[in-house]
């Protein structure tokens, strides 16, 4: 049944001009671009993008069917999941970052956000028989910190490690495909300067991920920044902002992606004591699955998984090393290290 345009929760001024413009139903608006509604349309950019949110979030979830618990619990254990390269931070999110879920890294500046998510980036290409995915990876800056030389940093030390690993032919064979070069080529970099940019891309995500099925990671670095000091009207950013998060998740399930996203810290005063929290607001602590905090203790760096569906908070420790996120136990001189039962074989080739 088709779903009329005066029917969708929009602004009663949204409503009666599109309605005036033509549009009768709300298929007919799927198909557009942002700025063909918003000429067609007489509407700001922003009300097109927020129009075009919810006529797409409802259509995928009126074609997503039905599926039983079970056939949901083999369809995420199939997935998997991108490892860190630190062994305590993966054993404690199970494996990984998992595919198929968002995940939300916050923090403040200085602790490894960004680090962490180059990491992960070149991680979720380890070759499969290696343990890990094969897959590419689509980075969105909106900050300005992508960093190519750091990146080229990670992609030696991981490829590395894993012909220090290779054994049997297949990875030996596999470790030739494995290149630096070959890294760098599987990242797709999208640099957006406000959050109407931002919003455009998160728009057109299907389509992108449709073309390019490859792609098992999605980071967003950092997601607070164009939201921050743009905005008089707070109840339009909220708005948009749970727009972004429902078309985040439903990328994360449909495509089978790991959706990452970095957010800032923020002070909040509380009976008089102050105290650093995570930016966005409180309704936005429950927009990702899970949720990583970084921080300090003394010198000391901490991740703590304070928010999961399937795991118990717990933190850990790590560190930034020149090879990328590894465990805390690591100098700045060791090579890197794999995360689960591989790690302690490599460390004793490196040692040799």
């Amino acid at each position: 049944m088709q779903r009329s345009v005066s029917s969708l929760a929009l602004s009663p001024s949204v409503k009666v001009k599109l309605v005036n413009a033509g549009f009768q139903c709300a298929d007919e608006l799927f198909p557009l671009k942002p700025l063909q509604l918003s000429r067609e349309a007489g509407i700001s950019l922003e009300e097109a993008l927020e129009v075009l949110q919810m006529v797409r979030s409802e259509q995928e979830e009126q074609g997503g069917g039905y599926l039983t618990a079970l056939e949901l619990l083999e369809e995420e254990q199939d997935l998997g999941s991108i490892v860190t390269f630190c062994s305590e931070l993966d054993s404690a999110l199970g494996g990984g970052i998992p595919l198929g879920r968002t995940t939300e890294i916050c923090g403040a500046p200085g602790l490894g956000k960004t680090q962490l998510c180059l990491q992960l980036a070149v991680d979720v290409q380890v070759p499969q028989c290696f343990g890990g995915l094969g897959g590419q990876a689509l980075f969105v800056d909106t900050e300005g910190s992508f960093l190519v030389q750091r990146l080229v940093d990670l992609s030696k030390a991981a490829v590395q490690h894993c012909r220090l690993l290779a054994q049997d032919p297949e990875q030996q064979n596999a470790i030739k495909g494995f290149t630096m070069e070959t890294i760098l080529s599987n990242i797709f970099l999208i640099r957006c300067h406000d959050y109407v940019e931002l919003l455009a891309e998160i728009y057109c995500l299907s389509d992108f991920l449709s073309q390019h099925p490859k792609v098992r990671l999605l980071v967003i670095d950092s997601i607070a920044f164009p939201f921050r000091y743009s905005f008089d009207d707070l109840s339009q950013r909220t708005r948009l902002l749970n727009g972004m998060a429902q078309q985040l998740i439903q990328v994360a399930t449909h495509h089978q992606v790991a959706v990452v996203w970095t957010n800032q810290m923020t002070t909040r005063v509380r009976c008089g004591q102050a105290r650093l929290v995570p930016a966005l607001g409180e309704s936005w602590g429950h927009a990702a699955t899970q949720r990583l905090l970084l921080h300090w203790a003394a010198k000391q760096r901490l991740a703590s998984l304070y928010k999961s569906p399937n795991h118990m908070e717990t933190t850990v420790s790590y560190s930034i090393t020149g090879q990328g996120f590894r465990d805390a136990d690591q100098s700045e001189n060791t090579s890197c290290s794999q995360s689960g039962s591989r790690t302690k074989r490599a460390r004793t080739q490196e040692e040799q």
